[in-house]
């Protein structure tokens, strides 16, 4: 059993061709399947990183676009890019509201380098897609004087203990990548981690960081499509799964509870980075 910290590792180690084609198969239930990240949260990173109305952004691994759209309705400039195709579409649809916001397909390994054109780098549940050596010295280089790296992240949603020791089994016989819980103090050290790897880069200081622990209700099909996009399954096995998780949850009702931390790194790019 892996926690978050090491599953997220392992995906910076697939090769750029596996990283751009992952999540696929389950695009068009992203947006709507991952809980959104707290406004209190974006508030406070846009206080951090000293944000005014015509600040530009560069935000690497858009997604569908789940947290542009949050920070685009401030007026913000951004620039986006995501490798994955059906991603971008998505994005490019759900910001076609916001003329400042443009969508590019490209990984951030193959962006083509604009130094020093950025207030902020934005990166949410995606910068540990790339590889450690690549992300915080070419983010730097991205930055203007003084600008800011802002992480958000929002940790996987966990049923309360008694539910999961109800439904273990069950991930155990079809699903074996999810049997794991974590819980907050798990999750806050997990987050912690993440704070080290940034001061660990040399390229940042003034870190800081803020969370929020967070309850999220689904509806039983609706969490078995946040699940579809933790990982992937051949098709008879998701239909056993589902199927097993069914019979179990309706012992607690139409709906299932999730908790997980929600959290925002902010740090400034140090003179030399």
């Amino acid at each position: 059993m892996q926690d978050s910290r090491q599953e997220i590792n392992a995906r910076a180690s697939m090769n750029l061709e596996q990283r751009r084609n992952w999540y696929s198969p389950v695009a068009d239930v992203y947006y709507n399947a991952r809980p959104r990240y707290p406004k209190e949260l974006i508030e406070r990173s846009v206080a951090l990183a000293q944000l005014d109305s015509d600040a530009l952004i560069l935000e690497v691994g858009c997604g569908p676009g789940n947290a542009t759209v949050a920070f685009a309705q401030f007026g913000f400039s951004m620039k986006c890019i995501e490798p994955n195709q059906d991603f971008c579409h998505l994005a490019q649809r759900h910001c076609a509201t916001y003329a400042n916001v443009a969508i590019h397909n490209t990984s951030f390994e193959e962006w083509e380098l604009e130094a020093k054109q950025f207030n902020a780098v934005l990166s949410a549940n995606a910068f540990h897609w790339i590889p450690s050596e690549i992300r915080y010295a070419k983010a730097a280089r991205a930055l203007r004087d003084n600008g800011f790296l802002m992480l958000l992240w929002n940790l996987r949603p966990e049923p309360k203990y008694e539910v999961y020791q109800a439904i273990e089994e069950v991930y155990q016989a079809y699903a074996p990548s999810l049997v794991r819980y974590e819980g907050a103090e798990t999750q806050a050290e997990i987050l912690r981690g993440f704070e080290q790897d940034i001061l660990d880069s040399g390229c940042f200081k003034e870190l800081v960081t803020e969370q929020i622990a967070c309850e999220v209700t689904y509806s039983i099909d609706d969490f078995f499509k946040l699940l579809n996009t933790f990982g992937r399954l051949e098709p008879k096995a998701k239909e056993l799964l589902f199927a097993g998780l069914r019979e179990k949850l309706r012992n607690f009702g139409d709906s299932i509870q999730l908790s997980f931390l929600s959290a925002v790194h902010v740090a400034r790019k140090r003179k030399d980075g």
